[in-house]
């Protein structure tokens, strides 16, 4: 009776068939099918969060002699004011150690073996950066 059971699965294991598993890509780049091409790219161009505008410093066609004029002007004096806030604030020798606060900057100068660590901590975003000074 036992016996039965296990004689009616072993038939009908004997029926099943089986095939090869094959992969096929879906990216035209990788051995896919050409025509998924357009589907991939406009279902990229859809999750795309960037805008499709030119970079803006490719952009300068769009603005006039005296708009390319003016911003030179207003980077050069805000580079003037900017060294001489720095001179003021680290003297014309070298930079010292320790924190310095301009704003929303946090500055942390720290003397290293082979030159200074300059560490920049953003406040208002947590934007960071780092710079190393050899000497």
């Amino acid at each position: 009776m036992k016996k039965l059971p296990t004689l009616i699965c072993l038939l009908f294991s004997l029926a099943v068939y089986s095939q090869q598993f094959v992969y096929k890509p879906v990216n035209p780049m990788f051995g896919g099918d050409t025509f998924n091409y357009q589907m991939l790219l406009s279902s990229a161009n859809a999750q795309n969060p960037f805008d499709n505008r030119e970079n803006d410093l490719l952009n300068l066609r769009g603005t006039s002699t005296l708009d390319n004029f003016t911003d030179s002007l207003n980077r050069q004096i805000l580079s003037q004011l900017s060294q001489k806030i720095f001179q003021e604030q680290f003297g014309t020798g070298e930079l010292k150690p320790g924190t310095y606060n301009f704003g929303s900057l946090y500055i942390e100068i720290t003397s290293v073996t082979g030159g200074l660590y300059v560490n920049i901590l953003n406040t208002s975003t947590g934007e960071q950066s780092e710079i190393f000074i050899p000497q």
